[in-house]
């Protein structure tokens, strides 16, 4: 119907005893109603599942970008020196990226290790994908890898900023 389908319903069950009133009319719902409660415990736990892995996802970056930073603060006077001798701010920040990157990419192949392991405990709680789905581990290694790669650019990005002659005095 092109109105909203709960309205028609008291008009349905009138037409209904017009033709037999020993057939009941109960439980009257839309068939999106139906599906959203037969699905509704699915839903719940990809929802619940989907803002646990965002949660880690996010907690990784943070991590990550902690790490990289602290490292940047602790060489400023290394950088300093790299870039007073002529290194290039691209050489500093493919040095950070790069250090940054290889943390990033070990962490995801034991992830995917892990998960490789830890497919069967999950297998019941997916739906329309193999635990084992090479597309899905690749998509989230790709994402991961990206996130990796911003958390470690911004501090790396700092560091490009560093003035040779302030990070000599540093120290």
């Amino acid at each position: 119907t092109a109105t909203q389908p709960s309205s028609i319903a008291a008009a349905l069950r009138a037409q209904v005893e017009a033709i037999d009133k020993n057939q009941p009319i109960f439980d009257v719902r839309t068939m999106q109603q139906r599906i959203a409660e037969t699905v509704g415990s699915r839903r719940f736990n990809m929802l619940l599942l989907s803002s646990f892995a965002l949660l880690a996802l996010v907690l990784a970056a943070v991590g990550l970008y902690g790490v990289v930073s602290y490292s940047v603060s602790q060489r400023t006077h290394e950088i300093g020196v790299r870039m007073a001798l002529g290194a290039q701010k691209g050489n500093v920040l493919q040095l950070v990226v790069g250090q940054g990157m290889v943390l990033a990419l070990i962490g995801v192949a034991i992830g995917i290790g892990g998960a490789v392991g830890l497919t069967r405990f999950l297998s019941g709680l997916l739906y329309g994908v193999r635990p084992t789905d090479p597309l899905t581990f690749t998509v989230v290694s790709l994402l991961l890898t990206a996130v990796a790669l911003l958390a470690c650019y911004i501090p790396a990005r700092r560091a490009t900023k560093v003035d040779p002659a302030v990070a000599l005095r540093h120290e």
